[in-house]
């Protein structure tokens, strides 16, 4: 398999928009359109082996875990960092095996992380849903006050402001879902960069 060939099946695994199928909305803890994947493989994104020993020498190994450190920072674009990766593979003549270990610093960073916005998609969607619950039985019980003789309105206030406060937070939670539903997969087409961006330098040395 040619090394576009491998990069293109990984979009298909890892389930970017436009290419996955639909949206699952089975699962409680995950209300995204997005596919949920919630682990990642390093193998789904380079495509040669990463020896499993860093490198022995201290300067090297320094070498290879900052611009893994780099590459790992969202707020910089992974084009703007071509030159940064273009040297240190010039300096050590394209190594693939360095080169895959800086995939691995940055893979291990970013994986991690996702892994935690995951958990706390969960968590979110979770308590949308118990409040949900909570303001549908405050519903039926200023429904239920209200259908009495003789009902306490004091109590009905006092639902119907429970009602509005809740729903607001509701609301107000929902709107953050999309942000929160495209990180993971801002970070999957960040890994997917970077490992075209190092493995480019390893196919033109």
């Amino acid at each position: 398999m040619t090394t576009r060939a491998f990069f293109a099946a990984a979009l298909l695994g890892l389930g970017f928009p436009g290419v996955a199928g639909a949206a699952d909305f089975s699962d409680p803890t995950w209300p995204c359109i997005q596919r949920k994947v919630e682990r990642l493989s390093v193998g789904l994104m380079w495509p040669r082996p990463i020896p499993e020993d860093m490198p022995q020498d201290p300067a090297l190994r320094d070498a290879v875990e900052g611009l893994g450190a780099k590459l790992a920072v969202r707020r910089i674009e992974p084009e703007t960092l071509k030159p940064d990766i273009a040297a240190f593979a010039e300096s050590h003549g394209g190594d693939a095996d360095l080169l895959g270990h800086v995939f691995q610093q940055v893979f291990d960073s970013l994986s991690q992380r996702r892994a935690r916005i995951i958990d706390g998609i969960a968590e979110f969607s979770l308590s949308q849903i118990a409040l949900s619950e909570r303001i549908e039985a405050a519903r039926q019980e200023m429904d239920a006050e209200m259908a009495k003789a003789d009902p306490d309105f004091d109590k009905v206030d006092a639902l119907e402001e429970q009602i509005d406060w809740d729903q607001t937070i509701h609301t107000d939670r929902q709107q953050s879902i999309t942000y929160l539903c495209e990180t993971p997969t801002l970070l999957e087409k960040r890994l997917y960069s970077i490992a075209q961006l190092l493995q480019a330098e390893i196919e033109g040395s």
